[in-house]
């Protein structure tokens, strides 16, 4: 019967009832303060209630009944945790570690005490064995493919590949949707550079601004105009191949689906598109005067330097 107490409170305390499940469990250690488990389930309650000295008290309680009571342990890491006892959080989490190797609960509390520790070796430890349980945990899989995709020098590609993997192998995460979009996001962003460099070239052709009236006389010979447009060509096959090359399927498809989805994402390649538009025509048409070119020159650079410097704080 007493058995059936702590039984009865561990099912109230998964549908969240807290202090229904914490008064049999106070009912249940009134008859026998040796269940070591109503002590651990007691110290979920406390934990759950925001009750951290107590969560402490009650894990304690339980692991000096049974020191290997791993659930405890896990207990009184977030508690020891909460109350900024650091220390003893990141000593309880790894003896939670060492006594359940195969516990998924143990490594997520190393986690966390972990990284109010300032210890990141131990955070990837407790990520990597997480996924070696369980490849397709969904915290792992997402912490992994954040750490990953915050490494120096990863870019923008090689981060929607990290999260393309990880979202093939857990597709239901929002989380790792999310990050697979803002990196597919700053991949799209680039275009824009590339629109930008492509006018660099045309505006140095027809020499837009000349100083002291100096400039090339218009029209151009149509080997120059050639020429710059072959440049603006290279600009695009290089910078497009480097980004764009041998991308997987599922950064393809979300690329397409960023497209269709997200209004920025269709603003950057109109700019892109029509950057790259007003450089061919600088230089494609004989112009046999700067005015109109100049004009067209500003259409395609004004607007999207303007917004890559407004949408900055979007790709952070």
């Amino acid at each position: 019967m007493g058995q059936d107490l702590t039984e009865r409170a561990a099912a109230l305390l998964s549908l969240g009832r807290v202090f229904e499940a914490e008064a049999l469990l106070a009912e249940r250690l009134a008859q026998d303060p040796e269940d070591v488990r109503a002590w651990g389930q007691l110290g979920c309650c406390h934990l759950r209630a925001d009750e951290f000295e107590k969560a402490v008290e009650a894990t304690g309680s339980a692991l000096a009944i049974d020191p290997e009571y791993v659930d405890a342990l896990i207990v009184r890491t977030y508690g020891l945790r909460r109350l900024r006892r650091t220390d003893e959080s990141l000593a309880a989490a790894q003896e939670a570690v060492r006594l359940g190797p195969e516990e998924i609960g143990a490594y997520s509390a190393l986690w966390k005490a972990a990284l109010l520790n300032g210890r990141s070796d131990l955070g990837t430890r407790a990520v990597r064995e997480v996924l070696r349980i369980d490849p397709a945990n969904t915290w792992a899989l997402r912490e992994h493919a954040d750490s990953q995709a915050a490494a120096p020098g990863v870019e923008p590609k090689q981060r929607a590949e990290v999260y393309a993997s990880a979202l093939a192998a857990d597709p239901s995460s929002s989380g790792l949707r999310l990050g697979l979009d803002r990196a597919v996001f700053r991949m799209l962003r680039g275009t824009r550079w590339l629109a930008v460099l492509s006018l660099v070239p045309a505006g140095g052709a027809i020499n837009l601004f000349p100083s002291g009236g100096d400039g090339p006389e218009l029209p151009l010979p149509l080997g120059t105009r050639l020429y710059a447009l072959a440049l603006i060509g290279a600009i695009w096959a290089v910078g497009a191949w480097r980004r764009y090359r041998k991308l997987r399927a599922g950064v393809q498809l979300s690329v397409r689906s960023l497209v269709r989805r997200m209004f920025w994402a269709r603003l950057v390649l109109v700019q892109a598109a029509l950057g790259t538009l007003c450089a061919v025509a600088v230089v494609a048409v004989p112009w046999t005067d700067r005015g109109v070119p100049q004009v067209v020159f500003w259409v395609g650079l004004g607007p999207t330097l303007l917004t890559i410097w407004f949408d900055r704080p979007r790709t952070r």
